[in-house]
């Protein structure tokens, strides 16, 4: 969007590029994000807000009161860890963790929460009230859930949730959602073959776990491709294989893992029944053990109707309807912000970063120009969503 003319606007936004690259300059990893809280509790204090700290070890939530008039608790969330990634770049605000790096936006999208907060606690211009949440580990450890568990909706309750999320290679500053799955369920899986040695010259004596795992890989295909609704949004990846250390020998072991990733989370029940049946299977054909566990992980990331409009009247007042959908094609990455979402109705947003390394990227770095622009959808939300 074009620089905006409303100057308290201008100056949060440059405060908010001066904090999301210090954020940069300091990544921390989950539940280990205690620089981090300490940084956000005190802009959050200097706000006038009185943040409360300690769900979820480093997470922190803070309220903000409208002007008195009756209304509804929306919250607000932003992700707070970092990745385990060595950052390659040469940028001057680096980080200087080794090993760390905000690779995934989580700098940016707590700068823009940040500078929201600030906007909303100077005007507070709006029914009811306000919940910010600054969130743990969100990448690994469900940081959502264990805030939840240790009582964020008892200590701050709240009657719809959002979550603004950055997307590289999407048009830069553009707004899209979706109503319903949005972000997959992930489990992941690992499967031991435990097959009998024998002299590749003499494949007979032995049972070769190579062809069981290949059996199985080509089974997981088949499951997908023939026992799973060909548009239900399901995938099955192995992702790694290890096993024998000669050019002549069979393995004895075998051992794979991978990831399941669905867009219904009863699709993913009947999806892992098929995968402990397939491995039973072939530990019964090939006279051979196999063992299948599976790793639930997080559940299908589900926007609720009535949320998605609300955001969509924010988008549309902010960057107009040729900037912003209502029918972005959900994503097989998994988020933990399903479990606030199946705690309470609310909506998970993109926000397009234009043509940047991807997410997850050694190379990547949060793109400042879309500051503005998500600041702005933020506080719009609050607007949008407490006018009825």
């Amino acid at each position: 969007m074009p620089p905006s003319a409303d100057t308290a606007m201008a100056a949060t936004v440059q405060q908010a590029k001066n904090w999301r690259r210090h954020i940069h300059r300091n990544p921390e990893l989950q539940f280990a994000e205690h620089e981090t809280a300490e940084f956000i509790a005190q802009r959050l204090q200097s706000f006038g807000l009185s943040p409360s700290r300690g769900l979820a070890e480093t997470g922190i939530a803070a309220v903000i009161e409208g002007d008195g008039r009756p209304g509804p608790s929306i919250a607000l969330r932003a992700e707070m860890d970092a990745l385990p990634i060595e950052e390659k770049s040469n940028l001057p605000y680096r980080s200087r963790n080794p090993g760390v790096m905000h690779a995934c936006g989580h700098d940016g999208h707590m700068a823009m929460l940040l500078a929201a907060a600030s906007l909303l606690a100077a005007r507070r211009n709006f029914p009811g009230r306000v919940v910010v949440i600054f969130q743990a580990a969100e990448e690994f450890g469900g940081g959502a859930k264990r805030m939840i568990d240790e009582g964020l909706l008892t200590e701050f309750p709240f009657d719809r949730v959002f979550s603004l999320h950055n997307m590289p290679g999407e048009a830069p500053g553009s707004l899209m959602t979706r109503t319903g799955p949005i972000m997959a369920a992930a489990t992941s899986w690992d499967l031991v073959i435990e097959g009998k040695g024998a002299h590749a010259g003499w494949p007979h004596l032995g049972i070769d776990s190579i062809s069981v795992a290949a059996e199985f890989i080509q089974g997981c295909n088949a499951i997908i491709a023939r026992r799973a609704d060909p548009i239900s949004g399901a995938t099955i990846s192995p992702t790694r294989i290890s096993g024998g250390n000669s050019h002549n020998t069979l393995p004895e072991e075998i051992r794979i893992g991978g990831t399941l990733r669905t867009l219904d989370n009863t699709l993913t029940g009947f999806i892992i029944a098929r995968m402990h049946d397939l491995a039973a299977g072939l530990a019964r054909s090939h006279g051979c053990g196999v063992k299948f566990t599976p790793h639930p992980g997080y559940p299908v990331t589900v926007n609720d109707a009535v949320s998605v409009a609300q955001a969509m009247q924010a988008a549309n007042a902010l960057v107009g309807a040729s900037n912003s959908s209502d029918r972005v094609e959900p994503k097989l990455g998994t988020e933990d912000f399903a479990y606030m979402l199946r705690e309470r109705p609310g909506a998970y947003v993109f926000i397009g970063a234009g043509d940047i390394p991807p997410l997850h990227s050694n190379r990547y770095d949060f793109n400042d120009d879309i500051l503005e622009t998500g600041i702005g959808f933020l506080t719009e939300l609050v607007r949008a969503s407490t006018t009825e």
